[in-house]
């Protein structure tokens, strides 16, 4: 019987455990794959602490998965998938296809998406069975260890930038300079865009300028930050990556008549924003979700094409519970990807 690791939480909140399972052959329209890398993303909390609907244990969690394609089931030479393609699996895993929203080709945001961690096991593991749909190629210039972060952190800020109403030129702010904040900025000045960074702290601006940042804000410095982004003109859009409703609250008087709120980090706590900040200035407030794996495909192209890679601390599978911590804490800097070379 041939085997591999999973690291697994048997109980909410419970520790991690590996332990070895029988390899499975995956069926019609799916794919194993011999995970390379596994980033750890903050949202693998919710699944860890069966935090959604429908969390079932043991969990497996990790939705940044990059790695090669070893076996294939039936359909998978009508799809253009061969054993030996490098490919990612993010937080789209899969949509059902037949939903309102999937039939009006807006998978995202699919009423049955299939997030890997949650409607199946997630890439914290050495190996890992995904439908066809949710597999996106790598190009050859990213390293696995580089790929499986853009498949959830990299595709939400490359996608929500491109999909917001900023134009070329347009300034656009970003909020927060953690593991999505700073893969934004760097995609917001490839893309043409007058960029501000904003984050807590004067000893953050050389960082700032370091990603490419043309302007930088610091929110604790006494100025307001709406008052901050006003003296520069006003913000197009700002890409809110911080997850603290009281600081994305704050920007909202910063944006340029017709500006746009892009809220990509989360938080619980109510935005403390009025009807009157929103109506005569035309302002526009909204949530992005990830990408598909085409979208996935062009953040990772993207990135390649301007030399553009998360920056990352790696640990192997077998330190997942030390990884996961450092995650939790807020000390990874900026990305925590398990590997299992």
């Amino acid at each position: 019987m041939t085997t591999y690791r999973v690291a697994q939480v048997t109980t909410a909140g419970g520790p991690f455990g590996l332990v070895e399972r029988e390899v499975p052959e995956p069926g019609p329209g799916y794919a194993r794959i011999a995970v390379e890398a596994c980033g750890i993303c903050h949202s693998d909390a919710l699944f860890v602490n069966g935090a959604l609907p429908g969390v079932t244990f043991p969990v497996v969690a990790g939705h940044e998965i990059a790695g090669r394609v070893e076996a294939l089931g039936q359909g998978a030479q009508d799809r253009g998938w061969q054993v030996g393609d490098r490919v990612a699996v993010g937080w789209f895993g899969g949509s059902c296809g037949h939903c309102k929203q999937c039939r009006q080709g807006d998978f995202i945001v699919c009423r049955y998406l299939k997030v890997p961690g949650w409607a199946y096991d997630g890439g914290f593991a050495e190996k890992v069975i995904a439908p066809f749909d949710a597999l996106a190629r790598i190009p050859d210039a990213l390293a696995a260890g580089d790929a499986g972060p853009m498949a959830c952190a990299g595709v939400t800020v490359f996608n929500g930038l491109r999909r917001s109403s900023a134009r070329s030129g347009d300034r656009v702010a970003v909020l927060g300079l953690g593991g999505l904040g700073h893969l934004a900025v760097q995609y917001a000045v490839a893309s043409g865009f007058e960029t501000v960074a904003i984050a807590r702290g004067a000893e953050k601006a050389d960082f700032a300028k370091q990603l490419g940042a043309h302007h930088y804000v610091d929110s604790t410095a006494g100025t307001p930050v709406a008052e901050a982004l006003q003296s520069l003109g006003g913000a197009d859009v700002v890409l809110a990556t911080a997850g603290n409703s009281e600081a994305i609250t704050a920007t909202v008087d910063g944006l340029a008549p017709r500006g746009e709120l892009v809220v990509i980090g989360a938080d619980y706590e109510p935005m403390g924003i009025n009807p009157a900040q929103l109506l005569l200035t035309g302002r526009i407030v909204r949530g992005h979700p990830s990408g598909t794996s085409q979208d996935v495909e062009d953040t990772m192209a993207f990135s390649a094409l301007h030399g553009i890679r998360p920056m990352t601390e790696t640990a192997p599978l077998d330190d997942v519970a030390e990884a996961y911590q450092k995650m939790m804490a807020g000390k990874a800097r900026f990305r925590m990807v398990l590997t299992t070379g």
